[in-house]
């Protein structure tokens, strides 16, 4: 049904608006006009009017205007009659429809514009039996259809009420109706025109309108209106499912879209929207940046989605974030190098005492880097035992270039995303650590130290390692690809310098991208210099005795030194030394002055007892007892082998938590002396008659490798000769069944701890000689070196009687 507003509009758009007569009663007397033979007609496009409703109507043309003049000036009837096609602009005789309706004009307005408006009420139905004239207007002859007498019975109350019933549904399914309308239908008395107004407000089609105005039986006409009631009342019951449905909808999104108008409008009033702001800032910085045009790229399109998005919604922080590290990476912001050789050699010098292999092999580096200058060259590698300066070498290297100097530690690292990074998705997602250390030193070419890179974990979360191959190649990482930048970053004009303690322990592959130099233990003449010029100076200044006058001479550092650490790096001597000051602050807090000079008393009074003594290997050694050396990841060290015989059936015993490696040197030293019994003055039947047990002190510590070789085979021969071993002797080296003695590694650690164990004579494999020519003189002085080829000279070296 269509009840709509008032509206004036042309009757050749067909829009009319039904009225309900101020006065229903005006109905009965319907019947009581006089229709004249010949009138007026006025023809509609888009509706049918019925007796007993009011309609308005703006008539627009020419033939309508002068048959609504024409019948305005005699009784103010006109036949209102509809077209049959509603398109026909200028409407011919058979274009008209039969049947229609006499209208009484009730009131013709004149409009400025030169129209006409009329309203008009339907007072009886007419059939048109011949049309006299069509211009200037249509007049046809007529012929008045008389209205049937509403039946009383039962029967057709039940049709009218059901017709209020299903009307009054319409009107509540349809929100355009107002629901006045339901109440006037209620109050409508008279069933012929109920009907009429039912009809004329239908919303059907035009020829259901005509077909229910030329039914002469009122029954019939409700029984027809009922039918097309019943098919309107289905389509707005649909209408409204399928439009509560979408306003569902749609209202969700306007509330949402209303409260976020809102809080833009309570943050102008604030001051201005801050994330626009925020936007427009990043723009700006974007317009000063140096970057590639690919990120340039990405930038535009995230800041434009940024633009689309409320600050509300969770992925506004998540493109925000992004764009924010592209921001600060410094793409292609480089530092500019200072390749002064002399400098560097300067600032080396000046950090680290000693060391004049390394520090040669890292201005030759320098030099390279300086000549060459695109960085496609090997990454550093310091391997060396823990606290020998490896980290703040590489801190020297950045300073004596002039580069930002950024420590990246591996330890433990597990996770290949620390590297790469997380996918930008991810809740808390984060670029790798490469990434993030570039970030904050804000520069494309700083040394950065991998710290630790022979610890680095690998598990279900993947391989750091491997990715790490990505970053040290120099031929790969300057396509750098993080996971959470989602971009290609140049790392070629990084200077990676990495740190470890054990080569081993570092994957082969990533191992042979690194250039490897090795940093060994410091001696104690070393120590004694780094002490003075760096770690006292140092502890002072922690232990607020900097302007205080003492001194601690160089033999009590010495004391101090081999007394009280046993390392190759200054770490355990820099804890030793802070003791010192820790009791001289003490001393000088409680007294008010210090003595001069420190004595050994003072230093067994802080330190307490010497915990290392070289007493050791003074003692007279029991045959069957002999001293080696080994290689540790924290530096030398050495050993005893002890052999001890016991009457048994020649059988074979070792202890000491032995490797397989140290396990088979043992059987194949046995092998070699009963092979050679004879010429080494050892009775044969020794072998069937004795068991041999060799045992390793401290056997809670692992020990594994070839190096013992000489040592177990000179032990086995003291047990079984009764010769002791010459005094104050270490030996370290591999041998073979012939008897020959193969060269080991770690030499300088092992020599540089003999040295700190008092030892004085050292046998080593002849091709081992090299090794010791590259150990500064001066720290191996009063050791006696002997290069040996095989066993016979061995033991003819370390057997006395």
């Amino acid at each position: 049904m269509s009840i709509e507003k008032y509206l004036m509009r042309s009757e050749d758009e067909m829009d009319f608006i039904p009225i309900i007569p101020l006065n229903e009663s005006d109905h009965d007397g319907v019947d009581g006009i006089e229709v004249p033979a010949e009138i007026p007609l006025l023809p509609l496009r888009n509706t049918v009017l019925f007796p007993g409703v009011v309609l308005p109507i703006t008539v627009g043309r020419d033939k309508s205007i002068k048959a609504v003049n024409e019948a305005y000036k005699g009784d103010k009837l006109v036949g209102v009659i509809a077209q049959k096609d509603t398109n026909i602009e200028d409407p011919s005789t058979k274009d008209l429809e039969d049947i229609g309706t006499v209208a009484r004009i009730v009131k013709l307005i004149k409009m400025p514009d030169g129209g006409t408006t009329i309203i008009i009420q339907g007072k009886s139905r007419f059939q048109v039996e011949s049309i006299l004239m069509d211009e200037p207007y249509f007049k046809a002859k007529i012929k008045k259809l008389e209205e049937e007498e509403a039946p009383k019975d039962e029967d057709f109350k039940a049709y009218v009420a059901n017709i209020k019933d299903l009307a009054a549904d319409i009107v509540q399914l349809s929100p355009n109706i107002p629901t006045e309308a339901s109440i006037i239908l209620r109050n409508i008395e008279n069933p012929s025109f109920l009907i009429h107004f039912v009809s004329s407000n239908l919303n059907t089609d035009i020829k259901d309108k005509q077909r229910l105005l030329e039914l002469n039986q009122i029954r019939q006409r409700a029984d027809l209106l009922m039918q097309l009631l019943q098919k309107e009342l289905q389509f707005a019951e649909l209408k409204n499912k399928v439009t509560t449905k979408t306003r569902t909808e749609i209202d969700k999104q306007q509330r949402e879209y209303f409260l976020q108008q809102q809080l833009k409008s309570i943050k102008e009033e604030l001051g201005g929207d801050s994330n626009s702001q925020e936007i427009k800032e990043m723009q700006k910085k974007a317009e000063a940046k140096k970057w590639p045009a690919a990120a340039k790229e990405m930038f535009k399109k995230g800041v434009e989605k940024l633009e689309r998005m409320h600050p509300s919604t969770p992925d506004f922080s998540v493109v925000y974030n992004h764009l924010d590290l592209m921001l600060e990476l410094p793409w292609e912001d480089y530092t500019e190098d200072i390749y002064d050789l002399k400098k560097a050699k300067k600032t080396l010098d000046a950090d680290h005492y000693g060391m004049q292999k390394i520090k040669e092999r890292i201005l030759e580096y320098l030099a390279v880097l300086k000549l060459k200058g695109d960085m496609k060259s090997p990454i550093l590698c310091f391997v060396g035992p823990p606290g020998i300066g490896k980290t703040s070498l590489g801190k020297s290297i950045a300073s004596a270039i002039g580069r930002k100097y950024v420590r990246l530690s591996l330890g433990g690292l597990h996770d290949e995303s620390e590297i790469r990074g997380h996918r930008k998705t991810y809740i808390g997602a984060m670029p790798g650590r490469i990434l993030q250390s570039i970030r904050k030193v804000k520069s494309s070419n700083p040394v950065m130290i991998l710290d630790e890179i022979d610890k680095v974990g690998s598990d279900f979360r993947g391989d750091p390692s491997s990715a790490l191959l990505e970053v040290l190649d120099p031929e790969q990482n300057n396509t750098f690809y993080d996971n959470y930048l989602e971009l290609e970053y140049d790392l070629s004009k990084v200077l990676f310098i990495a740190t470890a303690n054990n080569i081993q322990n570092i994957q082969p592959a990533l191992r042979d991208r690194l250039e490897i130099i090795d940093l060994s233990g410091y001696a104690v003449e070393e120590k004694i210099e780094i002490a003075k010029r760096h770690l006292l100076p140092k502890q002072k200044e922690m232990h607020g005795l900097k302007s205080s006058h003492f001194k601690i001479s160089d033999k009590m550092l010495e004391k101090i030194i081999q007394d009280y650490t046993r390392e190759s790096g200054v770490r355990e001597l820099d804890r030793q030394l802070a003791s010192v000051m820790r009791f001289q602050a003490k001393e000088l807090a409680l007294k008010g002055k210090l003595k001069a000079n420190i004595t050994a008393n003072d230093i067994e009074k802080i330190l307490g007892k010497p915990r290392y003594s070289n007493d050791l290997y003074k003692t007279a050694n029991m045959p069957g007892v002999a001293v080696g050396l080994a290689w540790t990841y924290v530096g030398g060290d050495i050993l005893f082998i002890e052999t001890s015989l016991s009457d048994g059936k020649g059988e074979l015993r070792l202890t000491g938590n032995l490797g397989n490696v140290m396990k088979e040197s043992a059987s194949t030293a046995l092998t070699y002396l009963q092979a050679n019994a004879k010429r080494y003055g050892i009775n044969h039947t020794l072998f069937e008659k004795k068991n041999i047990h060799i045992h390793v002190p401290e056997g809670a510590v692992p020990k594994d490798g070839p190096s013992a070789g000489i040592t177990m085979m000179t032990a086995i021969a003291s047990a079984l000769t009764g010769k002791k071993v010459k005094p104050f002797l270490a030996m370290t080296g591999e041998i073979t069944l012939r008897g020959q003695v193969l060269p080991v590694g770690g030499i300088k650690e092992k020599v540089l701890a003999a040295k700190r164990a008092g030892l004085k004579e050292i046998i080593l494999c002849w091709q081992n000689e090299k090794d010791v020519q590259e150990i500064e003189s001066a720290f191996i002085k009063g050791i006696r070196f002997h290069f040996v080829k095989n066993m016979s000279q061995v033991l003819e070296l370390a057997l006395v009687e």
